[in-house]
């Protein structure tokens, strides 16, 4: 919660209605961010280390005593940094990220290897006793909840953040030929199971289809964690429009209630662009952000959707740990127990609704107990 950046004012730009006008304030300047005393990068991993940092956080120049979170930094950020690090050969994990986020002591911990890694599955946090736990991104794309979660879990295992596939850009992609795909990058991680597996919303679909791909392979899937996700979310048929309202609502994080107001009723009238513009001027997304990215990721999520109304999900003998939410209260077992055995189903509540019991940092740490209750339970 440290700012990243501070701006005098004379005076507060304000409304007709006195009420705080976001729109009117000015940008920060370069020499307003909480730099630290400025020394060089030293070094090719300290150099493409800060040339990482400049490009995501948007500061012209970045020294070794800069710190990532203080100049901005958060979550999915740390998620950009990581992918972008491992495709130049540098391996370090999330949890290196927030025990040393000053940029020279971050880069004092990295492993250079000698191939960069095609991978982009995201080490979040390093080697322990236990088989890894994989998490699946969500149905946006995103995998940066896992950073909170990983961090709060008492299980001895590593953590990794797995990636979408890299998407056909003629033929529309299937669940179980993305399913293959992820399970290539599961392999160069864990040659062998028994695996271990978790997803948050419609992203455990997914990870139900690598199951299905690794169990038809005579491989053991020992542990299957899903947050908060019903069996008829692989079948329904959202609209475009609500999935670009949702879209957007996501990218905008927490809002207030008439920025959410008025995006919704534009979202019937607008397309992607136009919306995360619209966005923008209102001041529900900063004056610096990357328009340009989020259309391409959002036409990634249309296709993920598309694969997902097309899958036909089978009846697995698997056992399946339910994170649900209790806001609104719905049904334990979401649906799930039409093609898995009700036996098999273990239900666990956890406080707050679909995003606050993973955003809201009370509810994430007993979710993320939870989850390492469960898989200490079944280790092997």
């Amino acid at each position: 919660m440290v700012p990243s950046a501070f701006v005098r004012l004379a005076a507060l730009p304000l409304t007709v209605n006195g009420k705080l006008n976001r729109n009117a304030l000015p940008p920060p300047a370069d020499q307003a961010y909480a730099l630290a005393a400025y020394q060089s990068p030293q070094g090719a991993v300290e150099t493409a280390l800060a040339r990482i940092w400049a490009e995501l956080l948007g500061v012209e120049r970045i020294g070794r005593n800069d710190h990532f979170f203080e100049l901005g930094g958060h979550s999915l950020l740390a998620v950009q940094m990581l992918s972008r690090a491992l495709n130049l050969g540098l391996s370090f994990s999330a949890a290196d990220l927030f025990r040393a986020p000053v940029l020279k002591e971050l880069a004092s911990k990295i492993r250079l290897q000698v191939q960069p890694t095609n991978s982009a599955v995201i080490s979040v946090r390093p080697s322990a006793s236990q088989p890894p736990l994989f998490f699946v991104p969500t149905g946006f794309g995103d995998c940066s909840y896992v950073l909170g979660l990983a961090a709060e879990m008492d299980a001895d295992c590593s953590v990794y953040a797995l990636p979408w596939p890299p998407f056909n850009e003629v033929c529309p992609p299937t669940l179980e030929a993305m399913a293959e795909e992820v399970i290539l990058a599961i392999k160069q991680i864990q040659p062998r199971g028994p695996y271990r597996l978790a997803g948050y919303s419609s992203g455990a679909i997914l990870a139900y289809a690598i199951a299905e791909q690794l169990l038809s392979t005579d491989q053991v899937v020992s542990f299957m964690a899903f947050i908060d996700v019903s069996l008829s979310a692989a079948s329904s048929n959202a609209s475009g429009i609500n999935l670009t309202r949702e879209f957007v609502l996501d990218r905008c994080g927490i809002l207030r209630n008439e920025h959410r107001e008025v995006l919704e009723s534009y979202a019937e009238q607008c397309s992607i662009s136009e919306l995360l513009e619209k966005a923008k001027q209102i001041g529900a997304l900063p004056p610096d952000h990357d328009l340009h990215s989020d259309v391409s990721t959002y036409q990634r999520v249309a296709k993920f959707h598309q694969a997902l109304q097309s899958y036909r999900i089978p009846s697995l003998a698997i056992e399946i740990h339910q994170f649900y939410a209790t806001e609104p209260l719905d049904a334990p077992k979401l649906g799930w127990d039409l093609v898995v055995n009700a036996e098999a189903i273990h239900a666990v509540p956890v406080p707050g609704n679909h995003a606050t019991m993973v955003s809201n940092p009370e509810n994430r740490k007993i979710l993320a107990q939870a989850i390492s209750t469960a898989l200490i339970g079944t280790v092997e």
